[in-house]
């Protein structure tokens, strides 16, 4: 199904439209609902970090994991939280924390060295979340990975055809809005078989508005 910049544009206005109007600012939603997937294949499955190129206006919450120096840097560079080693094995088992933790965090970091004790300690949890931290060396410019990844969003199948993933909010120019979407359709295009023939259909949505098929 072709989705070109026009077709998409007038689905993103109709659902900004379509949607009540409320005392938050409400994310876009991409919706796709795919065919000709063979759900028991690991093949199949998708699970992709991507990075937009317009900012989401709700930057990503990042919670970095890592000691010494890098934790020093992870904190003047205003990471949402900063999780040494000493306090990530005072976390251990305790499951209502972890939860919590890995509830209040779109995208977690680690120090590469701490990912045997992070995938120990935090793994169980993350993982069913499709949150497992994304491992950086101890020199690593920690200033500029935040930026990366204060844009990106994880677009991911579950145990059903179907992708949704934010790509903005609605107070974002249409036209981010669309930049941001094909980025994504790119993505999951190269990771189908058949490419865009297995996309049944893609809808646009505010987080509490009704879904507007994308009409190619």
């Amino acid at each position: 199904m072709p989705l070109d910049q026009k077709t998409i544009l007038i689905a993103v206005k109709e659902a900004k439209e379509k949607s009540e109007k409320r005392k938050f600012n409400q994310s876009v939603e991409l919706v796709l609902r795919l065919r000709e997937i063979d759900m028991k294949s690991p093949e199949s499955k998708i699970q992709e970090i991507v990075e937009l190129p317009n900012s989401l206006a709700k930057p990503n919450r990042i919670c970095v994991i890592a000691s010494g120096e890098l934790a020093l840097k992870a904190r003047k560079a205003n990471a949402d939280r900063v999780i040494e080693k000493a306090e990530l094995d005072s976390l251990a088992g305790k499951k209502r924390e972890l939860r919590k933790t890995a509830n209040d965090y779109d995208v977690f970091i680690a120090e590469a060295p701490l990912m045997p004790l992070v995938g120990k300690i935090l793994g169980p949890i993350l993982g069913p979340r499709g949150k497992m931290p994304v491992p950086v060396p101890p020199a690593a410019d920690i200033a500029s990975v935040l930026t990366k990844y204060h844009k990106t969003v994880i677009v991911r199948m579950r145990n059903q055809p179907i992708i949704q993933c934010r790509i903005g909010t609605e107070n974002m120019k249409e036209e981010e809005l669309v930049e941001n979407i094909q980025t994504v359709l790119k993505i999951v295009e190269g990771k189908l078989k058949k490419g865009m023939k297995n996309i049944r259909f893609a809808s646009i949505k505010t987080s509490m508005g009704t879904p507007v098929r994308v009409k190619p």
